[in-house]
């Protein structure tokens, strides 16, 4: 018996990548533009200028009432209650073995409000973790619903945010909300992103999504704007050292492991707490490493890397970084095998490919 076909979906913006010549591809079970131009043209504009990225297909739950503070700190790994008014923080939400589901943003958006905003290939697992013991005292909205999400990044994205919403208030540092009136309305905006440049991330209503699309590409034409694919998202994170979720995060490694131990407050009760303080005290197995290549190779995900004639992990993520001109890779290692500064080797097709054990931010915001 043949299977029903998965279906893909579309954002509301699906018809202006078709028209900006964008090539699509099937992600995490959506229709979405992987470039438009060049995935390197489209990185370099985000580095130098500001880049646009549709990321509607990531979702987005708001948790409210007396209860919702007790609740989310329940079951995610960052202290919520620190969160004040207007802030959000990256976190992590652990299975009971302390590995994780997803990696995700929580906002503090009022006294009793917070917001969620979640990866797409999670989005369902998520909301029924987050809302599977759902206490009397919490009201849950699924706005992935009701609502998009565009990522204006790059170090000009300040200024062409303000030309089209002169309210917005430009003083908000990184990981801090305000609202600023855009087509449609005043809406969200978070000073975040996946890119390692200054930007923001806006959250219109879907009937005012393809407008405030528009209104910015328009806004920014002048200082340099373009609109940017999933691909250049990739090789910015990746240079940025931002860990993707199926790459270098998944339920089979904790947070300890790879990297995100400043997001866990063991001194917190979570779901996953107890296993991670285990870990902790026992000795992490495992790290994430840097890798910048020394020669012309390009390393990918699940290429063997050694230290010497040992084998002692693998490539998380690999690709040619635009902005050093060579192959850079993270890697998930056994701890303590790779020294920074020092030698490893990577397997590409039988060869053992030298590489530098570096820090895994390969490159860093001026």
């Amino acid at each position: 018996m043949k299977e029903d076909p998965v279906e893909t979906r579309e954002t509301l913006l699906a018809s202006r990548h078709v028209a900006l010549g964008a090539r699509m591809v099937p992600f995490s079970g959506w229709n979405m533009p992987v470039q438009y131009k060049g995935i390197v043209e489209e990185h370099r504009a985000v580095r130098e200028k500001a880049g646009l990225f549709d990321v509607s297909h990531m979702g987005r739950f708001v948790f409210s009432g007396p209860g919702a503070l007790a609740h989310l700190e329940s079951l995610t790994t960052n202290r919520v209650s620190a969160l004040v008014i207007g802030q959000f923080q990256y976190s992590s939400l652990p299975n009971e073995k302390g590995g994780l589901i997803d990696d995700i943003l929580v906002g503090r958006l009022g006294p009793q409000e917070y917001h969620v905003v979640v990866n797409a290939g999670n989005l369902a697992r998520d909301r029924q973790e987050l809302t599977a013991a759902l206490p009397a005292d919490v009201r849950f909205s699924d706005e992935s619903l009701t609502h998009g999400i565009i990522a204006l990044q790059g170090p000009a994205s300040a200024k062409i945010l303000k030309a089209l919403a002169p309210d917005l208030d430009e003083s908000i540092g990184t990981y801090r909300c305000t609202h600023a009136t855009l087509p449609g309305g005043r809406i969200l905006v978070s000073r975040t992103g996946y890119t390692g440049e200054d930007g923001f991330e806006l959250y219109p209503r879907l009937e005012h999504l393809v407008a405030v699309w528009d209104a910015l590409l328009e806004a920014g034409a002048p200082h340099g704007l373009v609109p940017a694919g999933l691909g250049a998202r990739d090789s910015l994170r990746l240079e940025a050292g931002y860990s993707l979720y199926g790459h270098e995060l998944s339920e089979s490694a904790s947070p300890l492991e790879t990297g995100l131990a400043w997001i866990c407050d063991l001194t917190k009760e979570f779901r996953g707490s107890q296993a991670l303080v285990r870990q902790k005290t026992s000795g992490v197995p495992r790290a994430i490493v840097g890798l910048s290549m020394e020669g012309r190779a390009i390393p990918r995900q699940g290429y063997p890397v050694w230290n010497g004639s040992r084998k002692v992990g693998e490539v998380t993520s690999g690709t040619q970084s635009p902005a050093l001109g060579r192959g850079i890779a993270m890697a998930l290692v056994e701890a303590g095998s790779l020294d920074k500064g020092g030698q490893a080797f990577v397997e590409i097709r039988g060869k053992q490919e030298p590489a530098q054990v570096v820090d895994r931010r390969f490159v860093r915001r001026a």
